[in-house]
């Protein structure tokens, strides 16, 4: 067995790769392996990935071949490749696209080369009532009204299908991006952003037009739904966290496009219109009268003739949404979003309802060309102290996780961070109100809760884009969607758990670059040897797969420095 000390990675024969932080090779083979493996622990000196069947078709639907991955392995291993490794990549990468959903003489059809590949789906029990006639040893027919629950079934067993059966133009209309803003400011797309609108297009092709685009916050995603909207030139329903996100999509629509007002509309909980461009909620989405009820206003799907469904923050999709999206496969449905990582594991309806990965960029990357600030990562360590470790000790696990994330130990943190920071745009985010509540009285900041008004946080916010508000604390409610450019400096005292697409969003909150060119900074408080300590190690996974490395210091050090 040849042996490559020099090499990062150790591949292992179950699929997990094992690489050495400390490697000269670590970043570059961390960005090739990153491609088509998922990172699942990432402490101080070696980091866990696992390749999984869905990894490998996400990369392989975004472009990259069975051999680019098997050679990433070869180049950078210190072992040679195990065999049943080297077979299963080629394996599952063979298998994205041997099934395929086609139009024929107007019908959907299922078709595959492999006729073996044909019977084994014709027979299986859970797929056979949703399918329709055998129509030769190649092809199955489809009911239209199944093409989304039939891949849901097939991803299950492992036939990942490519869906090429094409989509309704849905109804016209003419959206051109401007080139100046009201404001006079020039608009024109990056070069990354116009790469991502192009990967989804695919040249108006069967090969586009359903898919997620993964790109960092404050990368522009809203910019580039813009962008696919004027592609494709027609009506568009577009779907956001809330009702900030969407006020800030139609006040980007209004900036940045020539579209008049009359044909802009508002779908939330507050307002009911629907127009040519209509931008809807979640919540109101998924809203109901009884638990048990229909979800009255699922309807909007089929309001309009839409050509195109935007999921804004695919990641956070309601459950429910996706019955909904599992009937409407023949609109055209671009997914953005920071992170593919669920947390309710759903990720494989992500990639057959709405579409597979087709563009991704390195946080890194657009760190070095300087279209998001460069960000240093803390996390400040403090100890429990001794006089609730007793509650701590009794406590079960929920309850030890809200103790040592109101750790008393971190206001005084805080307050040495905002010394630290003074003259800086500074964030303090939390979990618990009874932390947040306190924090605000403590640094006499404002306070936005889920409990303020919608009208009350645009002020808040207003103010302290405008700098007459220095220091914000903001709940969950601020996670997504809100923005805030000139925020340099996020102060994170607890967190849901350990959300890793939730650190994703708060460090996006000041990733916007700065006018003066400033770094932008992201402290975490944990308190060490606690739950608190265990679920920041699952958020962190986020900002390693993104090439950030985290500055661990105790709280002494702080004080000292």
């Amino acid at each position: 067995m040849a042996y490559n000390p020099q090499n990062p990675l150790i591949v292992q024969g179950d699929r997990t790769v094992l690489l050495e932080v400390h490697n000269s090779l670590y970043e570059e083979a961390r960005d090739r392996l990153a491609a088509f493996a998922e990172l699942e622990k990432s402490p101080e000196h070696v980091h866990t990935y696992r390749i999984t069947p869905l990894s490998l078709w996400n990369a392989a639907a975004a472009g990259l071949s069975a051999q680019e991955m098997v050679d990433c392995l070869t180049t950078y291993g210190k072992f040679d490749l195990p065999d049943n490794v080297r077979r299963d990549i080629l394996d599952f990468v063979g298998r994205y696209g041997l099934v395929q959903l086609l139009q024929r003489e107007g019908r959907l059809v299922l078709y595959s080369a492999d006729p073996a590949a044909i019977q084994e789906i014709w027979r299986h029990k859970a797929l056979k009532p949703r399918l329709g006639d055998l129509l030769d040893p190649h092809t199955i027919l489809v009911p239209p009204g199944n093409r989304g629950a039939v891949k849901q079934e097939l991803i299950k067993i492992g036939f990942p299908a490519e869906d090429l059966a094409g989509y309704q133009d849905g109804a016209a209309l003419d959206i051109r991006l401007r080139e100046i803003t009201p404001a006079g400011q020039p608009f024109a797309l990056r070069e990354y952003q116009h790469q991502a609108v192009e990967a989804f297009y695919a040249g108006g092709s069967a090969r586009g037009g359903s898919g997620v685009l993964v790109l960092p916050c404050g990368a522009g995603k809203t910019v580039i739904g813009l962008a696919a909207m004027s592609r494709l030139g027609c009506e568009t329903l577009v779907l956001t966290t809330n009702i900030t996100a969407a006020r800030q999509w139609i006040r980007e629509l209004l900036d940045k496009t020539w579209l008049d007002p009359s044909l802009v509309g508002e779908y939330s909980g507050e307002v009911k219109e629907v127009k040519p461009v209509t931008v809807a909620t979640y919540q109101i989405l998924t809203a109901r009268t009884r638990k048990d009820g229909e979800f009255t206003h699922f309807a909007l799907f089929n309001q309009k003739d839409w050509g195109l469904i935007i999921y804004d923050e695919v990641h956070l999709l309601p459950a429910p949404v996706f019955r909904a999206t599992a009937e409407i496969q023949a609109r055209r449905r671009l997914g953005l979003t920071a992170t593919l990582v669920r947390e309710d594991q759903r990720e494989g309806d992500v990639f057959t309802l709405i579409g597979p990965k087709k563009y991704d960029v390195p946080w890194k990357e657009l760190e070095r060309q300087g279209w998001i600030a460069t960000a240093q990562c803390t996390e400040v360590r403090l100890e429990l102290p001794s006089d609730i470790r007793m509650a701590y000790a009794m406590a079960d696990h929920r309850e030890k996780f809200r103790i040592a994330s109101e750790n008393p130990g971190k206001v005084e943190l805080v307050q040495r961070l905002v010394e630290r920071h003074r003259g800086d745009r500074i964030l303090i985010i939390g979990q618990y109100l009874d932390q947040l509540k306190e924090l605000a009285a403590v640094l006499d900041a404002p306070l936005i809760t889920g409990q303020v008004g919608n009208r009350e946080r645009e002020q808040l916010y207003n103010a302290f884009r405008a700098g007459e508000v220095e220091v914000l604390v903001v709940s969950k409610v601020a996670n997504f969607a809100v923005d805030l450019p000139d925020a340099n400096v996020a102060i994170q005292v607890s967190g849901t758990f350990g959300s890793r697409q939730e650190e994703a969003q708060r460090l996006g909150r000041i990733l916007r670059p700065k006018a003066n060119g400033a770094q932008a900074h992201f402290y975490s408080l944990v308190t060490r040897d606690t739950r608190d300590h265990d679920f920041a190690m699952n958020r962190q996974l986020f900002l390693t797969e993104q090439g950030y490395r985290y500055r661990i210091i105790h709280a002494d050090e702080l004080a000292a420095g």
